[in-house]
């Protein structure tokens, strides 16, 4: 953590999945991600990630702290778990909804996906710099994530791809829309088709992440980003709204996109769901490797 003193902006329980906090100086709301069982958008982070959104939006991107309306300038989405920021959608969850010919509910997942993303890729309206800061695994959902904030910081040991296509479908909240305007339409879908892992170092020679940060340096990295951008506030923020302008996101682009995705989920045939099951296994094998870094931690 920076040594810049961070206040707490809300008391969480243990058991909750996202952990937010305000640094006062800065203006930064703090957006930690701490899924379980496994290190993915599990419906509770994701309504837990809304909620503070709609929080956000309902006070014009202020939060009462210590009695005071306090001004968020910026939002860095970031992970609690070590080595991943985070590895995507909850395939358990899809492997289930599938099967049971369930598409209102594989709909309404998807949905609360692009209702979590969409504010974040046009920064709620509002002056507010929205980023991203990788450190670890970005995979899938956890890419498309990482895409939608203004900004892209990744420390030289993360890896992000879009692995969908190991078990034929595609990414569908929000990586094409987002990766097609990072990139051009070509190189998105070559991305996309490939379902190759990137290094952060190849993403930034690309453009796709905008700083490179040193490992272990990520936060630093933010923090330095924000003094630069706070002399130039002015400039930053009008090259925002001329991006949007010129290349805007719309919430009626993702969600038709999305739309395509659940008719392609509910296409997938046993064999591409036992590879969606092999997936699953694995991401339940790093969260025990890393729960248990965890506590090697805290031994120390």
């Amino acid at each position: 953590m920076n040594a810049i003193t961070q206040e707490v902006l809300s008391r969480v329980e243990t058991d909750s999945q996202l952990i937010t906090r305000f640094d006062s100086v800065y203006g930064i709301v703090w957006l930690y991600m701490r899924p379980a069982p496994r290190p993915c958008f599990t419906p509770r982070l994701l309504q837990e990630v809304r909620a503070y959104q709609e929080q956000l939006e309902g006070t014009g991107g202020a939060f009462v702290s210590g009695g005071q309306y306090c001004q968020v300038r910026y939002q860095v989405l970031a992970s609690r778990l070590p080595g991943v920021f985070n590895l995507g959608g909850d395939l358990q969850l899809f492997s289930r909804l599938i099967q049971s010919r369930d598409r209102d509910a594989l709909y309404r997942y998807a949905k609360a996906c692009i209702d979590v993303l969409y504010p974040n890729a046009v920064n709620y309206h509002l002056p507010i710099t929205t980023i991203s800061l990788v450190q670890g695994e970005a995979l899938g959902g956890g890419f498309e994530a990482a895409l939608s904030s203004n900004v892209l910081i990744a420390e030289r040991s993360a890896k992000m791809g879009l692995p969908e296509v190991l078990f034929n479908l595609f990414p569908g909240m929000g990586a094409y829309s987002l990766l097609a305007r990072r990139l051009d339409r070509a190189r998105a879908e070559q991305m996309i088709l490939s379902g190759r892992i990137y290094s952060a170092e190849e993403l930034y020679d690309m453009g796709v992440v905008d700083v490179l940060a040193e490992d272990g340096a990520g936060e630093e990295a933010v923090y330095g980003y924000i003094r630069k951008h706070k002399r130039m506030q002015n400039t930053y923020q009008a090259i925002q709204k001329v991006r949007q302008r010129f290349n805007p996101v719309t919430y009626d682009e993702l969600m038709d996109i999305t739309a395509i995705w659940v008719d392609a989920a509910l296409r997938l045939e046993p064999k591409d769901l036992r590879v969606m099951e092999r997936l699953v296994k694995a991401q339940d094998r790093l969260r025990e490797e890393d729960t248990l870094a965890l506590e090697d931690a805290k031994i120390a």
